[in-house]
């Protein structure tokens, strides 16, 4: 059974220098795939930019600042050039700086725009001219990205249960490693958006098959950790991204950088075994030995493993064995009442939370500070945020932990709508704030999700609920241009979601310190089982209390 499995694992060294060793190379390439989510915040920033002046003005086009560039564009009311307007005819009279010229005739520019280069020397914007007119390509190019994340969700989570962990994992490398690669050489946009798409893909397979293989490996004890870690793994990312995209600021040598070291991690790739509980509820006990032994001499426990025999490893979950399928669907996360009402309540929940952090998390030019200092202060808040729920998952439990943060950041979203446009380090500090609830929450769900699904459907469960996540992806920066409407919109739609989100894990099952089931029908007796349990105790506290008050009747008499 599962508790037999876990004692299997910790006979074989529990949390040794295996599972140090095997997590830590998993965790590595999560690191910088936050890098991959968070990318076009650097290599798609829109610098600050105007028309260029016409051809035949030799003057202005060689002095397009200044005072030459007063003649050439019309200002805004804060007195700084208008981006995608510029006069039909210089206004020469606008050279002195005392003179106003009204009704001028404008036009859209023609010959180009001229983009400031302090702080990006290059990105998709000036490449392409991703402004005024095609200004949502830029944003296209994003969305496209989150549909990759989301065919790879439905692509890979269903694969893995299929195929087991490991291949999915070693192609999503390959994958992420040549087609990043081939984003920044290609030279199109129509090509630089289906190599984002592919890049997308990826990041589902490896971010989906590394937590099922650090929690599967991971006796029970060490499960909490190692999923907290996975959450270190993507503030490291986004620390790392930071730092490189200040030292490296054409968009192309940037997108490379990120993506070169994944062909490294295709290599090792090769070294890491498959999930042992994988190998065993697919008939494969012979090679969940060889790997079983391969972790017990790692850990020093050579003699424990080699005491191991094909008929021991099958006995751990042989019971199981009857209650397998042979294939699964989709359906199987609708098609009994226990996996039904976690698959409807995670739904809310990936959704919900995936809507609000990319709300805040992908346009950082919105709070007018240096987007490298706002990149940075989103992921170091992350490291308390994170630390106070690696201790309420181990102490209080997966869904008080989940729950109260979805709530809190919802409030703190909603919260941040009555702060003065004018205070912009207060509203920075508090928006940092909420996403560093929304990202220790979206790090809890992922072990959550893991911990209730059982193995037969582990892999497509999460795939499942991933998909979910994707689609807020999705819909975040649909909700955000609702601010053209009302500024209000978007601030009360992502708090909103995410505090129903908060409210949707309260419906969920505790897992801290239950191991893992392996089959539907084992998940069913359990939920049977706590139900049957929690009716007794009922019944018996009702009687106690019928007890109690037939004790006074008894004294009058």
């Amino acid at each position: 059974m599962a508790m037999a499995f876990t004692d299997l694992l910790d006979t074989l060294g529990g949390v040794g220098r295996f599972q140090l060793i095997y997590t830590a190379l998993l965790l590595l390439p999560c690191s910088l795939l936050a890098c991959h989510n968070f990318l076009q915040n650097f290599t798609a920033a829109m610098p600050p930019h105007h028309c260029r002046g016409p051809a035949n003005h030799t003057n202005a086009t060689t002095n397009d600042s200044g005072a030459w560039l007063r003649a050439i564009v019309p200002l805004d009311q804060l007195g700084a050039p208008k981006p995608c307007r510029r006069f039909t005819e210089p206004q020469w009279a606008l050279l002195n700086l005392n003179t106003s010229v009204h009704g001028a005739a404008t036009e859209s520019c023609k010959d180009g725009w001229v983009y400031d280069r302090s702080i990006f020397l290059s990105t998709i914007v000036m490449e392409w001219d991703l402004v005024c007119e095609a200004r949502t390509l830029r944003d296209l190019a994003q969305s496209l990205y989150m549909a990759g994340v989301l065919a790879g969700a439905a692509v890979f989570g269903s694969l893995a249960d299929r195929l087991g962990r490991k291949a999915p994992l070693v192609w999503s490398y390959l994958q992420l490693a040549v087609s990043g690669a081939a984003t920044a050489y290609f030279g199109s946009f129509t090509a630089y958006c289906a190599f984002r798409f592919l890049m997308g893909m990826t990041f589902s397979g490896i971010i989906l098959n590394s937590l099922s293989l650090v929690v599967e490996w991971m006796p029970t004890r060490g499960r909490t950790v190692a999923g907290v870690l996975l959450g270190y793994s993507f503030t490291v990312g986004q620390l790392i991204l930071a730092g490189v995209a200040y030292l490296i600021r054409p968009w192309r040598w940037l997108q490379f950088a990120v993506s070169a070291p994944f062909l490294i991690f295709f290599l090792y790739s090769w070294w890491l075994p498959e999930s042992s509980r994988w190998l065993l509820l697919h008939g494969k006990s012979q090679l969940a030995m060889r790997n079983l032994q391969k972790v017990a001499a790692v850990n020093g426990r050579k003699e424990e493993g080699e005491r191991l025999t094909k008929e021991v490893v099958s006995s751990y979950i042989q019971s199981e064995f009857a209650s397998v399928r042979t294939s699964n669907s989709i359906l199987d996360l609708f098609r009994t009442p226990a996996i039904r009402r976690v698959t409807c309540c995670l739904m809310v929940v990936w959704f919900s939370n995936s809507l609000a952090y990319y709300g805040l998390a992908m346009d950082l030019q919105k709070f007018g500070l240096s987007i490298y200092v706002v990149q940075a202060l989103f992921g170091i808040i992350d490291i308390p945020a994170m630390l106070v729920a690696t201790a309420t998952m181990i102490y209080v439990g997966r869904r008080a932990t989940v729950a109260s943060f979805l709530i809190l950041a919802g409030l703190m979203v909603i919260a941040n709508m009555f702060v003065p446009e004018d205070m912009q380090t207060l509203r920075t500090a508090q928006a940092a704030l909420g996403k560093g609830c929304l990202a220790s929450s979206f790090i809890c769900v992922y072990l959550f999700t893991g911990e209730l699904y059982p193995t037969e459907i582990r892999q497509m469960g999460m795939g499942f609920a991933s998909v979910n996540a994707r689609l807020g992806g999705l819909a975040a920066p649909l909700v955000t241009t609702l601010g053209e409407f009302s500024t209000v919109l978007p601030p009360v739609s992502f708090g909103a979601t995410s505090i129903l989100a908060g409210l949707a894990v309260c419906f969920l099952t505790e897992t801290c310190n239950v191991p893992l089931v392996d089959t539907i029908a084992a998940m069913e007796r359990r939920v049977k089982e706590g139900r049957s349990k929690k009716d007794a105790e009922e019944k018996s506290e009702e009687i106690s209390l019928q007890q109690l008050g037939a004790s006074p009747l008894k004294e009058t008499i």
